[in-house]
């Protein structure tokens, strides 16, 4: 769809053509090569036997005599069995090279399975986790094994206690520098504060480093200066899992499995009862069109959910974090594919989700980084500017020139 949307037909043709061709000149040489092996092999076997023959006769005319430690003289009864030798010899040969194709597959099929192997394991040298929590009668937090509310870090110490720090919300980024590789730097001396319950949205043009800046907090990969701290825990001391577990993110792309709309949004928390996925739908606003669906909420979703438009997988993905209700939220581009109708029913939605959560947001419509307590300018990893709305209008600024027009988002 995207080739001819684009009219990039001919030069999709010529770069399969090159791939093409590429492929059949090194099949060509594989082929040549396997079956010239065989035929050479056999034939050298042949002319062997030929050599031998004439040569072990030439012998037996001129009477030579046979050295070897027995002494017996060279007869036909020793060049016959050497002849059946030599040819028993050469078949062996040719049968190697018969395998040779299949042995030379096989290496190269173990190289990829011993490469795949040797990739160093992600390492997580976290302790600290996150549990369910609840107060006793003395008013101290203490572990729980049931669901509730309330969740805390519990960060065991060298001396065997434990202290458990509950969980606000609260991240900070200070000075982080960061490289997808060590040669190309993508932010430089990045400083974020959210505290908790805090909106904080991400402006800037595309590779300006917004969605770096949520994958750091996630820990999808790890900084190469500064510090990330969750809660006043460095997030390189809390196990990944846990980290994420913490975390909802709404990303661009919705990944929709094979089921029904309910185990789809069931799927943010396994255990959640059907009257949580409902509230759930509720609260994202895609209650009302999967009531209208043949079958509701156990209507079969197929092929990524192609059933659907861009928007209501959407806000399936939304509904998707509010049943797993995480105290932080990062939603990346969440309404970038819905139409302006649409958009406000899910930013009434996601404003519910949003309360009293510490939220990430990355947006290029403005319209939904206008009520966030405070925005952050990017430009080639670098901020550039922050404050509310209303501060930064009052700047004239990058955030100014944005917003009226003066120039578009790339």
């Amino acid at each position: 769809k995207v080739v001819k949307a684009f009219c990039h037909e001919q030069a999709a043709e010529r770069d399969f053509d090159a791939f093409n061709e590429h492929l059949f000149e090194v099949s060509q040489k594989a082929n040549m090569y396997g079956n010239i092996l065989m035929p050479v092999l056999m034939n050298i076997g042949n002319l062997l036997y030929v050599i031998v023959a004439l040569a072990g006769g030439l012998l037996l005319a001129l009477g030579t005599p046979n050295v070897s430690l027995s002494g017996m003289a060279l007869s036909i009864a020793v060049v016959v069995p050497f002849l059946n030798m030599t040819k028993q010899f050469c078949g062996q040969i040719g049968q190697i090279s018969m395998q040779i194709n299949a042995v030379v597959m096989g290496l190269a099929g173990a190289d990829r399975i011993f490469a795949l192997i040797d990739e160093a394991p992600e390492a997580d040298e976290g302790y600290v986790t996150l549990v369910n929590t609840k107060y006793d009668e003395s008013g101290h937090l203490v572990e729980c094994a049931e669901r509730t509310t309330d969740w805390a870090w519990k960060h065991p110490h060298h001396d065997g206690t434990v202290t458990y720090t509950p969980l606000a919300g609260d991240v900070r980024m200070e000075h982080v520098d960061f490289g997808y590789s060590p040669d190309h730097q993508v932010l430089y001396d990045v400083s974020v504060y959210a505290k908790p319950g805090q909106k904080v949205a991400f402006v800037g043009a595309t590779g300006a480093g917004k969605t770096t800046i949520t994958n750091l907090i996630n820990r999808f990969y790890d900084i190469a200066d500064g510090k990330i701290r969750y809660d006043g825990i460095n997030v390189n001391k809390i196990c990944k899992g846990d980290l994420r577990r913490s975390l909802g993110v709404v990303l661009q792309d919705v990944n929709l499995f094979t089921g029904t709309v309910m185990d789809n949004i069931r799927y943010g928390k396994l255990d959640a009862t059907d009257e949580e996925c409902m509230a759930a739908a509720r609260l994202a606003g895609a209650d009302d069109f999967i009531c209208r669906l043949p079958d509701g909420y156990q209507t079969m979703l197929t092929g990524n959910g192609s059933q659907l438009s861009q928007g209501q997988r959407q806000l399936i993905s939304i509904a998707r974090a509010a049943v797993a209700d995480p105290p932080a939220m990062i939603l990346d581009e969440a309404t970038s594919s819905i139409d302006t109708r649409t958009e406000a029913i899910v930013q009434r939605g996601m404003d519910a989700l949003m309360t009293g959560r510490t939220t990430f947001v990355i947006a290029h419509r403005l319209s939904t980084v206008r009520n966030s307590d405070v925005i952050i300018c990017l430009d080639h990893g670098h901020v550039i500017e922050r404050g509310n709305h209303d501060e930064l209008i009052a700047k004239k600024g990058y955030y100014y020139q944005l917003y009226t027009g003066a120039f578009e988002l790339e």
